[in-house]
């Protein structure tokens, strides 16, 4: 037997720790929600117990862990924690807010504006028609693109279902009805350059998007003034964006863009624990 045969045989699978950072009030409010789903469709047992997978499950989400990688160090199949992973998923995402009931909280908590933005979260390429409708040339990448909503302190409180990476920002407001939804609730918003157009009330406008500079017309002081105000106000709306892209899961997305719409509106129930805690 040769040294090389020799080495392989006494081979044995290294597991490692890593930590959480996570409050321990996300990890039980996930575990309960299994507990409840597991006592609703009457499934009496699980391989590990609800805080368990829930742990795992968050590692795969924050840490981007590989689902192999968390299946070999906790003794269990692969398919069984892609199977958690999406169970969880479905669960977190279908407490997201609604965009009407997130807009009228808001209203009757007193607020006045929203801060309303458009991001990119990239994915791989895709093979087919699907790879050009998927590339955004403002990013000069492939990803999806998702509206979200926050409020004046740039906490998150909806996020749009997943559309192509080249939707416009004005596109993917149009589709979702958001001036109507606005005005409904009676809130005014805080945009960027990007929703020029949408809202076209001189008068009373709802969504507030500063002013544009052109080869005939020169921005003046007052108007150069409105901007960096609006720019200070809109600021929020990146902190809430960066508290989202902290769950590396993002960073790359692997899953199918069906899936999509629902693990980002899961990790927006995630991120809100968190910052809520």
């Amino acid at each position: 037997m040769t040294n090389t045969e020799e080495r392989a045989e006494a081979t044995c699978p290294l597991v490692y720790q890593c930590r959480l950072p996570l409050s321990t009030s996300t990890v039980n409010h996930l575990a309960d929600l299994l507990r409840r789903h597991l006592k609703s469709i009457r499934s009496r047992w699980r391989i590990l117990p609800p805080g368990k997978i829930a742990a795992i499950v968050l590692a795969v989400l924050r840490h981007d862990q590989r689902l192999a990688d968390m299946a070999g160090g906790n003794n269990v199949s692969e398919s069984t924690v892609r199977r958690w992973r999406d169970e969880l998923i479905g669960l977190l995402a279908a407490q997201a807010p609604r965009l009407d009931r997130a807009l009228k909280k808001i209203a009757k908590q007193g607020g006045e504006v929203v801060l309303i933005d458009g991001t990119l979260i990239r994915t791989r390429r895709r093979t087919g028609k699907a790879d050009r409708r998927n590339y955004s040339g403002k990013h000069r990448s492939h990803g999806l693109h998702f509206l979200a909503l926050t409020d004046e302190k740039g906490r998150l409180i909806w996020i749009s279902a997943a559309r192509p990476g080249r939707t416009h920002d004005n596109t993917a407001a149009r589709h979702d009805h958001i001036l109507a939804h606005l005005r409904t609730a009676g809130l005014g918003a805080l945009a960027d350059l990007g929703f020029r157009g949408l809202d076209n009330d001189i008068l009373d406008p709802v969504i507030v998007t500063g002013y544009i500079a052109t080869r005939t017309h020169k921005l003046t002081r007052g108007e150069k003034e409105a901007n960096r105000i609006l720019a200070v106000g809109r600021a929020p709306v990146e902190h809430g964006f960066a508290h989202l892209k902290n769950w590396r899961i993002l960073t790359k997305l692997r899953t199918d863009p069906a899936r999509a719409t629902r693990l980002l509106r899961a990790l927006l129930v995630l991120t809100n624990l968190e910052i809520n805690r």
